[in-house]
């Protein structure tokens, strides 16, 4: 008598059953209560500036740069070459569309950064695809190296002649016009109105999209463009799937007849000019000018961002908004906003805690309780936070992000790893 074996269904694990669940609908529905959430701590805190239209144009503005830098380290990733020199590219972009900008006007400022982040983007093709450097390392000399060209150059081109007569100095360019931004006429007006009543969630919705409809810049405007082309153009035509199969295996879409290094250096010149073009974007839309040292890290974050978003756009965009929110509040002096916030990270931790103990996740439930009730305490027992800390913000928000998401990440199988042309024969 012999048995045989039949397979049967796997049993799923909650977590599993729950990920295919994940519909459009749930995650509105999970939006849905985070708002509701944080239109409570609203109301019990009076933090008022949490979801004003100002908070939240605010963070539109500093999300855009950050969004770029991440798109192009998206396009760079997906081709399978690591590109930290992100923060590089954007000095690039910034530099050298101030200096575009302040001569002509804004639009030539944009193509000038543009081509500025590109001409780094080509260097680290170069370095990488064509000499087989490590990618990490060319990364960090090209951030070093664009810290070095800027410097001097500004020093040269802006701390004399013409340009020190109309406000320039070796830190800092001439002023160069705005660049055209749009209000929604009637209905920025109305929802502001509404705003200021402070009523319980319809505010808040009033001030979220205030924020988004009332003097939104036209760079604002291209940016949500490039997302959208981006998603098209690497998940929806077969220019993107023989990229993206660089990143994944370029052994395979070699032997299938597919150019890796083409593709390979496209896509690192494309991510450089969407990182200047976030760099041009800070010198054009914030301050009109160039400022040494404002890019601040945007680079990093704009990695972090993709990293947290998994490589894809909408998980990035979302990132970048998180990003863009906290990097918001330093330049509002939110000390009252951060503080109030420690009361809605304690809520969002204990429905992290629950989830965890559904899963059967014992310790990481009791931690993330644990966290919550300190974080309560912190709250009760203070007024606001230092402005130290509501500076920090941003970089807090960005390792906490990257912590919590690690364990979903999927990134390119090629991601970082040398590849040299005829090993698909």
């Amino acid at each position: 008598m012999s048995a045989t074996a039949t397979p049967g269904k796997t049993a799923k694990s909650p977590a599993a059953k729950i990920r295919a669940k994940l519909t459009v609908s749930r995650v509105l529905l999970i939006v849905a209560g985070a708002l509701i959430a944080i239109s409570a701590v609203r109301a019990i805190t009076g933090a008022n500036d949490m979801t004003s239209s100002g908070q939240i144009s605010g963070a539109l503005m500093m999300a855009v740069p950050i969004g770029l830098a991440g798109l192009g380290g998206l396009w760079s990733e997906r081709a399978g070459v690591v590109n930290i020199g992100l923060e590089g590219m954007m000095m690039l972009g910034m530099f050298f569309g101030a200096w575009a900008g302040w001569q002509t006007n804004p639009w030539l400022a944009v193509v000038a950064g543009i081509l500025g982040g590109a001409l780094g983007g080509l260097i680290h093709a170069v370095v990488t695809v064509t000499f087989g450097v490590d990618h990490i390392v060319s990364g960090v000399a090209i951030n070093i190296l664009a810290l070095g060209i800027t410097q001097y150059l500004a020093k040269i081109w802006f701390s004399m002649g013409e340009a020190a007569g109309e406000g320039g100095s070796p830190k800092q360019s001439p002023p160069m016009d705005d660049i055209k931004s749009f209000t929604v006429p009637g209905l920025s007006d109305w929802l502001h109105t509404l705003e200021g009543h402070h009523w319980f969630l319809v505010s808040d919705l009033a001030g979220i999209i205030g924020g988004l409809v009332t003097d939104l810049s036209s760079l604002t405007i291209l940016a949500a463009l490039l997302f959208v082309a981006t998603f098209f153009i690497l998940w929806r035509t077969a220019f993107g799937l023989r990229l993206r199969s660089c990143g994944e295996n370029p052994i395979a879409a070699e032997s299938l007849g597919v150019n890796v290094y083409k593709y390979k250096y496209l896509a690192v010149i494309a991510s450089g000019g969407l990182a200047g073009l976030g760099g041009a974007f800070l010198a054009i839309v914030p301050s009109h000018i160039y400022n040494e040292g404002q890019t601040g890290g945007r680079g990093y974050i704009g990695l972090a961002a993709m990293i947290f978003g998994n490589w894809r756009p909408g998980g990035l965009a979302m990132g970048a908004g998180l990003f863009g929110y906290s990097d918001s509040l330093q330049l509002r002096n939110g000390g009252e906003t951060v503080h109030a916030l420690l009361l809605a990270l304690a809520v969002g931790l204990v429905a992290l805690a629950a989830w965890r103990l559904y899963q059967k996740k014992y310790v990481p439930a009791v931690i993330g309780a644990a966290v919550a009730v300190l974080l309560v305490v912190w709250y009760a027992l203070t007024d606001t936070v230092p402005p130290q800390l509501v500076g920090a913000t941003p970089y807090i928000v960005t390792l906490l992000v990257l912590a919590l998401a690690s364990q979903r990440l999927r990134m390119p199988k090629a991601d970082g790893q040398p590849y040299r042309k005829g090993q698909g024969k």
